[in-house]
């Protein structure tokens, strides 16, 4: 996440939800070889389809956080509805490097801490970016997306409010306590783990009372 300012993380992250649309073929695992942290992803009774979508680097170039998909690939149509929401049964996990505040590796600057706010607000972004309202027209998208991203901020920043409820899940076998919300759009839920990582994840069609996460122990196999 980058540092001083929101504005370089919503630029940074406006970038990961726009790569999300490249198709998984052209999607490689090198960026996720890299991180210093594990990767988490639903665990072993998922058995759908799994795909790599980005990761997001700091200022300095260390990964710091990534996403990746089970189910069905999501998409946004150009016009109604919200990408094709009916028939579309997906739920995407984002892996966040839990880290404190700290210099950028040039020196020039100042890298923020990540928390559980940042997961959630990148699982926000993420649902967003695959999410058109039914009756706006294409050039009003870019307008909405803006809003809707500033208020995914919002929501992020106060996970104690009365938009948040509190979900009991699975990680790595053991019950852990997660921040949930729902929308028109979709869920999105954040927390963290054990091993030094927070999560967020996002999805629609599968519901997220039935999910459980687990470190991924080969990330090179969401790339077949």
């Amino acid at each position: 996440m980058e540092t001083t300012s929101r504005v370089g993380v919503q630029a940074s992250a406006a970038d990961g939800a726009a790569s999300q649309a490249v198709p998984s073929a052209r999607r490689t695992v090198d960026g996720y070889l890299l991180a210093p942290f594990p990767w988490y992803g639903l665990d072993e009774a998922f058995t759908g389809p799994r795909w790599l979508m980005q990761v997001g680097t700091s200022a300095d170039g260390a990964v710091e956080h990534g996403s990746i998909g089970h189910g069905d690939e999501p998409s946004v149509r150009v016009e109604g509805g919200y990408g094709n929401g009916d028939r579309e049964r997906f739920a995407v996990v984002v892996t966040v490097a839990a880290n404190p505040v700290r210099r950028s590796g040039d020196g020039t600057g100042v890298l923020e801490a990540t928390s559980v706010s940042s997961a959630a607000w990148l699982a926000g972004v993420g649902l967003l970016s695959f999410t058109w309202p039914g009756q706006m027209d294409h050039s009003l998208r870019d307008d909405w997306l803006d809003q809707q991203t500033e208020t995914a901020w919002v929501l992020a920043d106060d996970l104690h409010g009365s938009d948040w409820s509190t979900l009991s899940l699975p990680v790595d076998g053991e019950p852990a306590s997660f921040h949930y919300r729902e929308s028109e759009y979709g869920w999105v839920l954040a927390g963290s783990t054990k091993e030094g990582v927070h999560l967020g994840a996002y999805g629609r069609g599968m519901s997220a009372y039935g999910l459980a996460f687990s470190v991924v122990k080969d990330i090179g196999a969401y790339a077949k």
